[in-house]
């Protein structure tokens, strides 16, 4: 049996569950503790967070302690995330709570924090399956933004953060000092804009039919509410529409007894719930799921897997794929190119796995650089390189850290130009010199299969490579002239061969 902590130093609370882990329960909640902290109100406001909410704090991480030797917790994991990754003092204040409390805070870049909540949601098994068999949108809101996740054929596709948090929302409103009863308009107001532009660029060709909803008040109250449905926790747009006007004519201090919160938490969830409402009326929904999941969850499904207690239904690294095939697509990407040429990639990849020593983490990392390979073109010919990297950087891909993405930019762009070394390409702070070789290793790959398909006749397309002392045999059996391959393909064997030191050699089984 272990027992593991997981704990989200969220922008509007401090939240830990005690998780318990045995063979024949893998995943069983054990307690849930919650204590309000509005870090992120310091961090929208003032950009950086106070001396006096870094103490209160680390008193509230020491309870926590307490709680987890209570419970005779071996492991934990803790993560920050907007009020966290946001502040202008992250490493002052990441340092002072490990002096002050022995915790490691990990910082989730949004991709990242965003991938763990879908993991909780997915979690739920069964009723996540059924929910996206037909297209399916998760709005996962949050204090500093929300996150729009669009589903198609059981595939997460597309993914956008919208910097439209309930928190940052609140400290914007808090200067008009409005009355409940304006919210709805007030909301309105600040985020239609954003909403038809998201559903111009993203869903034209979508139809989406249900909503998971993912955020700490309004989740939680529907979750409760609706737990007895045929398929539960899940509710129609009508029931929804139902519940908000309940409180149409109530002040905040009769919706905090109704619902059995406190009162100042009502304008978050009155914020949450208006966002959803607009949401549903521009997707026009069907149907509305509230799973009642938190960080948390995902903190604890993630450990469950890497331990190896519970075994995943849905297929993760799919989902990274496919979202990287509707960028690929968004930018005029060559599918059949990307077909291929990911296809001679992995080939490469895993032949050479005695050589480059690189785990299944970066075969995926070359895989996703294969299918974006070319979306610089979409912007300039001329500067492809230069284009592709920016385009991936202001792209976010759910389920890659910043790191990752960084790195899978840096890849496509040296595919196309001299590759730097370590002072060009580890200038940013993220690129250590563990992640600037796997840049080289994987870069090499990908220049090899670009060479491999350098007149875009898919001429390699069935190929075979084997590891012959220094060289790396490439055969192909299709018949059609590869002379233009192996006249240009010096320039990219030789960086293959100062990388690896293995020399790259294309041989033709059939003879024209």
């Amino acid at each position: 049996m272990k027992t593991f902590a997981a704990i989200d130093v969220g922008s509007f609370e401090l939240s830990m569950k005690i998780f318990e882990f045995t063979k024949k329960n893998p995943m069983r909640e054990i307690d849930h503790v919650r204590y309000r902290i509005e870090l992120g109100s310091d961090t929208y406001a003032k950009g950086k967070i106070e001396y006096e909410k870094v103490d209160e704090l680390c008193r509230i991480l020491r309870e926590f302690r307490k709680i987890m030797d209570s419970y005779r917790v071996t492991e934990y994991m803790a993560y920050g995330t907007s009020a966290i990754r946001e502040t202008e003092n992250t490493y002052i204040i990441l340092d002072q709570i490990r002096i002050r409390t022995g915790f490691i805070i990990h910082v989730l870049s949004n991709s990242e924090q965003r991938f763990l909540d879908y993991k909780s949601i997915a979690s739920k098994g069964e009723t996540f399956t059924k929910i996206i068999e037909k297209g399916t949108a998760i709005v996962d809101i949050g204090g500093g933004s929300i996150q729009l996740s669009l589903f198609d054929k059981d595939s997460l596709v597309t993914t956008q953060n919208l910097r439209l948090g309930v928190l940052r929302m609140r400290e914007r409103l808090n200067v008009l000092q409005p009355k409940i009863a304006q919210y709805e308009n007030l909301v309105d107001e600040m985020v239609s804009n954003q909403l038809s532009i998201f559903k111009k660029l993203y869903m034209k060709d979508r139809e989406i039919k249900h909503i998971i909803i993912v955020d700490d008040y309004v989740s939680m109250i529907l979750n409760k509410k609706f737990h007895h449905q045929q398929l539960e926790h899940c509710f129609t747009r009508q029931d929804f529409f139902d519940f908000l006007s309940s409180f149409k004519h109530k002040n905040q201090e009769e919706i905090a007894r109704t619902l059995d919160i406190p009162e100042e938490n009502t304008s978050l969830l009155f914020l949450s719930a208006m966002l959803i409402k607009q949401l549903v009326k521009i997707m026009d929904v069907e149907l509305l799921w509230a799973p009642g999941v938190t960080l948390c969850d995902g903190i604890a499904y993630e450990y469950a897997e890497k331990n190896k207690f519970y075994i995943q239904n849905h297929n993760f690294e799919q989902d990274i794929i496919a979202c990287a095939q509707s960028i690929s697509k968004r930018y005029m990407g060559s599918k059949s190119r990307g077909e291929i040429l990911t296809k001679i990639c992995l080939t490469l990849f895993d032949s050479m796995k005695k050589i480059h020593g690189l785990s299944k983490r970066e075969r995926l990392l070359l895989q996703i650089a294969a299918i974006l390979h070319d979306c610089g073109k979409y912007i300039s010919l001329a500067t492809m390189a230069d284009c592709g990297y920016h385009i991936i950087m202001s792209t976010e891909i759910i389920g890659l850290s910043h790191l990752e993405r960084e790195m899978v930019a840096n890849i496509v762009k040296y595919n196309y130009i001299d590759f730097g070394y370590y002072e060009e390409v580890g200038k940013y702070a993220s690129i250590d010199k563990e992640s600037y070789l796997k840049i080289a290793k994987l870069t090499a790959l990908l220049r090899v299969g670009s060479g491999l398909d350098r007149s875009h006749k898919q001429k390699f397309e069935m190929l075979q490579a084997q590891l012959q002392e220094d060289k790396l045999l490439i055969t192909t059996d299709n018949a059609e002239d590869i002379t233009l391959e192996k006249g240009l393909f010096e320039s990219k064997a030789l960086f293959f061969e100062e990388v690896f030191s293995i020399r790259p050699v294309i041989k033709q089984r059939k003879k024209i």
